[in-house]
């Protein structure tokens, strides 16, 4: 098992700012990607930003330009840097990670619980 807590989420104008991390803790063997994905109200689910253990990222066109995503290995710790924050940004964002857990020898994948981003004036 793979426990995920997420922090960093709120209420914020938009052009504003906000750092999302995710720290994960369990029976981690290795980690081959960590990522961010989001909900909207009554959308699907989608990939924001992705960071393999190699350091290749990936993220949505939406957010290109305006996202940063990052990571501390000694940590496992994945971190989210948002900026010109807009009102379509908000959605509930879940940190998901992917990777070998010990004693297993297929990938799984966990998310975390979710947190809260909103952006308004």
């Amino acid at each position: 098992q793979v426990q995920l807590v997420e922090s960093g989420g709120g209420l914020v104008q938009p052009g504003g700012s906000l750092n999302l991390s995710c720290a994960a803790s369990g029976s981690i063997f290795s980690i081959t990607a960590m990522g961010w994905y989001r909900q909207a109200p009554g959308k699907q689910r989608e990939l924001v930003a992705s960071i393999t253990s190699g350091g290749n990222t990936n993220y949505a066109d939406s957010v290109k330009g305006r996202v940063t995503i990052s990571r501390d290995n000694a940590k496992n710790t994945v971190y989210l840097q948002m900026n010109s924050l807009k009102p379509e940004d908000t959605a509930v964002y879940y940190c998901n990670w992917y990777g070998f857990t010990i004693g297993n020898i297929m990938r799984r994948t966990y998310w975390g619980q979710g947190t809260q981003v909103t952006v308004s004036s």
